[in-house]
């Protein structure tokens, strides 16, 4: 899953990135407002943090901008405008939830998750077939037994699973596994790919990673 920062401050943005990567996201920064204008509105993201004092365009603004053009990815506002009236000023402005600074990096993390969680959603428990990946525990279990995946294969993986039965385009596994900087043309998403297919292998032969080639991947149980 894909998040923007947008904090001005470096001690700040760089906390919350490797906290973040840590967590197995895929994590672009934006230091201000107009740089971070631009950001929403090109690139793709599942959840964006939004500091209010920018340089540049406030985060009100940003916000503001970002949903009269029709951007729909769920937005924190993380800031240290604490009264109630600012609130509700950063809620009318089009921002889903706003924690306010200082905050535990734990309470960060499971804003996050509630905006990520689909509406029917209860737990953070997803099923493949005999495999349940846990996103609170950010593990991946058959029986068990757990499997062990590097940060990067779990984000691949519940990406995958969160779509499960549904064609996952390589430009969309891009944009929601890897961030900005990620160069396009290398093959590094097949060799992860690969790597799940080994670690996932079930002993009876079963597969759950199909290749569509030169289009995507699709996960589904085996049949």
């Amino acid at each position: 899953m894909r998040i923007l920062i947008v904090e001005d401050e470096p001690g700040i943005s760089a906390f919350l990135k490797e906290g973040l990567e840590e967590e197995s996201f895929a994590v672009d920064v934006a230091e201000d407002g107009p740089q971070a204008l631009e950001m929403g509105l090109v690139e793709t993201y599942d959840v964006i943090l939004l500091d209010w004092m920018l340089p540049g365009l406030s985060g009100l603004e940003v916000c503001q901008r970002w949903r009269a053009k029709g951007m729909e990815a769920p937005i924190i506002f993380l800031t240290a405008r604490d009264t109630v009236g600012d609130t509700v000023q950063g809620l009318r402005a089009g921002a889903n939830d706003y924690l306010k600074k200082p905050f535990a990096f734990e309470e960060l993390l499971e804003r996050i998750r509630v905006q990520m969680r689909p509406q029917a959603e209860v737990h953070h428990r997803f099923t493949l077939d005999d495999l349940v990946l846990d996103t609170d525990l950010h593990r991946v279990l058959r029986g068990e037994e757990e499997i062990l995946l590097t940060p990067k294969e779990f984000a691949l993986l519940e990406y995958l699973i969160r779509n499960k039965g549904r064609v996952c385009r390589r430009t969309q596994i891009i944009e929601h596994v890897w961030d900005m900087h990620f160069d396009a043309d290398t093959s590094v998403i097949d060799v992860y790919i690969n790597f799940l297919r080994k670690k996932l292998q079930h002993p009876d032969g079963r597969t759950y990673i199909r290749t569509l080639r030169g289009v995507g991947y699709i996960v589904s149980d085996p049949a």
